[in-house]
């Protein structure tokens, strides 16, 4: 995990050294959903950081495990300490660059995909993800909604629950990132 916390910080340095054109939120809304015959789970977090780089079209997103508030407090307590191990484990993460080219000085709306590594669990994984970016009033907006398989981050979910928690969670992302000064 300390190695992922550096790799972040090492990439926020090489953007700010490069005369980069910096965006940055540490506010971005992060959700997910789990739907199963038995039981709905959802959670959500309003303290996402997110960093693009508009001049090489990097993008890295952060979020810490314990951010996430669930309706359900025992439902908090067991993602935490039985499913994401937050304490070995305490955040996850997105690096990757938009595969399009877009000019980020004209408001627009753009469907993109960006390529990259999806950390949770300590597991990563590389992913293509769709999405869009939206320009106005010299703001930009990442939105993107895809699924995440647990299986994939080697999160264990014990046969005696299995029916309770999907085997793949929708994720939704949704970040204002404003000009970094």
């Amino acid at each position: 995990m300390k190695k992922q916390i550096l790799a972040f910080m090492a990439f926020a340095l090489l953007a700010w050294n490069a005369n980069a054109q910096l965006f940055s939120t540490s506010s971005a809304k992060i959700d997910f959903f789990s739907k199963t015959p038995v039981e709905d789970i959802e959670a959500h977090s309003i303290n996402g950081v997110a960093i693009l780089n508009t001049k090489t079209g990097d993008v890295v997103f952060q979020v810490a495990n314990t951010s996430f508030d669930f309706p359900n407090k025992l439902m908090q307590e067991h993602f935490n300490e039985k499913y994401m191990e937050s304490e070995k484990f305490p955040k996850s993460f997105f690096k990757g660059k938009i595969n399009e080219k877009i000019d980020y000085t004209k408001d627009g709306t753009h469907e993109v995909t960006v390529t990259g590594n999806l950390t949770v669990h300590g597991v990563d994984q590389a992913r293509t993800i769709k999405g869009k970016v939206i320009i106005a009033n010299g703001t930009i907006q990442l939105v993107t909604d895809f699924m995440v398989k647990v299986a994939d981050h080697k999160i264990e979910i014990p046969k005696l629950v299995l029916a309770k928690i999907a085997e793949e969670i929708n994720v939704t992302v949704n970040a204002t990132l404003t000009p970094k000064k």
